[in-house]
């Protein structure tokens, strides 16, 4: 990993998902987390101030970069629940079968290299009637947007740390083994919408 995927890109993304937009999105997602729940790319933790301390018992945060872990500080300390990170030492979650009661994954199945592959990997650990709850952004429903995402795909990926611009998150979610419940989208305001129509929502596993 060079300088600029070390300390830049994690910088860069925390920037970047920290708008007003994506945390007032984050904020509608992450109170509906409990139990034991695996927060995949958890990043610089900027879902933890909206988990909700009364339904939430244990947080494990899974994410390849320590770096961006390092980033979270007062956020991870100020949480009142008991909260681990675990890197991604392999394509496997490292975690057992049925072993967590919620899936949260908020701005991350853009940049998984093989996202269908890691719903597999959450499937598996979820306990039987978990909910994997989603915030994502991706594919828009206009011609004219796709245009512009497919244009700017190429270089966004660079800088964005392999983020994808138009990644179609409904037929991702199904190709992993999820069947969507419920389900809101939107192209968020303030926001360009090469890079902010929105889906979120829960699903679980079949």
């Amino acid at each position: 990993m060079g300088f600029y995927d070390k300390h830049i890109v994690p910088r860069f993304i925390n920037c970047a998902c920290g708008t007003k937009p994506i945390m007032k999105q984050r904020e509608k997602v992450v109170p509906k987390a409990e139990g034991v729940v695996l927060e995949i790319g958890i990043g610089t933790g900027l879902n933890l101030p909206y988990y909700d301390e009364a339904k939430v018992g244990r947080v494990i945060g899974l994410d390849p970069s320590q770096e961006s872990w390092e980033l979270a500080g007062e956020r991870a300390r100020a949480l009142g629940i008991p909260i681990d990170f675990i890197g991604l030492p392999g394509e496997q979650i490292p975690l057992q079968d049925d072993s967590v009661d919620c899936v949260l994954v908020t701005y991350s199945l853009c940049t998984i290299p093989d996202p269908v592959a890691a719903l597999v990997g959450m499937s598996r650990v979820l306990r039987p009637g978990g909910k994997l709850l989603f915030c994502e952004h991706g594919l828009a429903p206009d011609a004219d947007v796709v245009k512009w995402q497919d244009k700017i795909n190429p270089v966004w990926r660079r800088i964005a740390g392999g983020c994808n611009l138009h990644r179609d998150i409904p037929t991702i979610l199904k190709s992993g083994g999820f069947a969507i419940g419920a389900m809101e989208q939107m192209y968020l305001p303030s926001t360009p919408r090469f890079a902010g129509y929105n889906y979120w929502g829960d699903a679980t596993a079949v």
